[in-house]
């Protein structure tokens, strides 16, 4: 047998070890080269659309009353792009309504007026979606009252319903208008029926689920639109969410969830510690404007089945807590990778 000095056998194991790590380097290059590749064969559009249909598809074979409101990204009603030419009629016919942000205040900055030509292209498509049946919620950042009535107004003579949010944050109830607009004492059993509602998804300012649930039992809104956690990161209960589905005045409201389905969210319990230096291959960048939220690959099996159709996602935790319906955010995650 050949005698192996240990100088030749520091050689071979560097040589091992380099080796190792060259096959190591080819191997992620060739994997984020098949990544790339498959990104530039994707219609993100249609992946959103499957997306949202499928999550509905799960959620109202569980319960046929169950709302899907997708927020923003109203152009996926289109079928050719950026016109109203064609509708989409699968991904029409899976939703309730659409959401939209800052179609009369606060595209550019908050408590100013949204560029003309902005608020005109969109209405093209709401008023396609609203000529369709679906219900039309309108979010305006604004804080000034003769501003916030100045909304309340315009969406109104569109037949859109409207909050006018003078917290971005969304994160509180606003002291204006005293009555809230268009209050009324009706049952809600329906989002056809909605004249008015609550956006608050933000709970840090509640110390307590008492002083959150006490504070939105006292208001008359037809609608509220309310995360599922509440601060202390655990869910609020059935029970809870049962109580908030009765308004002050004894009329019946509805109640949805948000969920944000374009970004992940590091405060949620699906959230892994080990992603921050070890991210999932559908985990990308971080939003610069919201630290701790994440752009996602939304087509991804990996991601969609933290979202939706297992007993441990986040639609279902949600169904079980009794909820009326969802609204999704970020759907116009799409314009993130077009761009």
């Amino acid at each position: 047998m050949k005698k192996i000095t240990f100088t030749a056998m520091k050689t071979t194991h560097c040589s091992i070890v380099l080796l190792i790590i060259i096959a190591f380097l080819i191997s992620c290059a060739s994997s984020n080269s098949q990544d790339d590749m498959e990104t530039e064969n994707i219609t993100y559009r249609d992946e959103m659309r499957s997306f949202i249909e499928n999550m509905s598809g799960y959620a109202k074979e569980r319960d046929s009353s169950f709302l899907v409101v997708p927020q923003n990204g109203i152009e996926l009603i289109a079928g050719v792009e950026n016109t109203t030419e064609e509708i989409t009629s699968a991904y029409i016919n899976a939703i309730d309504g659409h959401g939209q942000e800052d179609l009369f205040y606060g595209y550019d900055e908050d408590n100013k007026v949204t560029p003309k030509e902005r608020t005109l292209y969109l209405k093209e498509f709401l008023n396609l979606s609203k000529n369709n049946g679906k219900k039309i919620l309108v979010t305006d950042y604004v804080s000034t009252p003769a501003k916030m009535n100045d909304s309340y107004q315009n969406n109104n003579d569109l037949n859109y319903v409207s909050f006018a949010a003078d917290h971005r944050e969304l994160n509180n109830i606003p002291n204006h208008p005293i009555p809230i607009y268009a209050e009324n004492s009706n049952n809600i059993e329906n989002l056809g029926l909605v004249k008015n509602f609550l956006y608050l998804i933000n709970l840090e300012e509640f110390e307590s689920r008492k002083e959150l649930l006490e504070a939105i039992a006292n208001t008359n809104y037809d609608l509220i639109i309310l995360d599922l956690f509440f601060n202390d990161g655990n869910s609020l209960t059935a029970t809870e969410i049962n109580q908030l589905k009765t308004k002050k005045n004894g009329g019946s409201r509805l109640v949805i969830a948000y969920m944000s389905i374009g970004e992940a969210e590091d405060y949620r319990y699906y959230w892994k510690e080990e992603w921050t230096k070890n991210p999932p291959s559908w985990l990308d960048n971080e939003n610069p404007d919201w630290k701790g939220n994440y752009k996602v690959k939304y087509w991804n099996p990996n991601w969609q089945k933290i979202i939706f159709g297992n007993s441990d996602s986040y639609l279902n935790k949600i169904i079980n807590a009794g909820f009326n319906g969802v609204y999704l955010d970020l759907v116009d995650a799409f314009e993130y990778y077009e761009q």
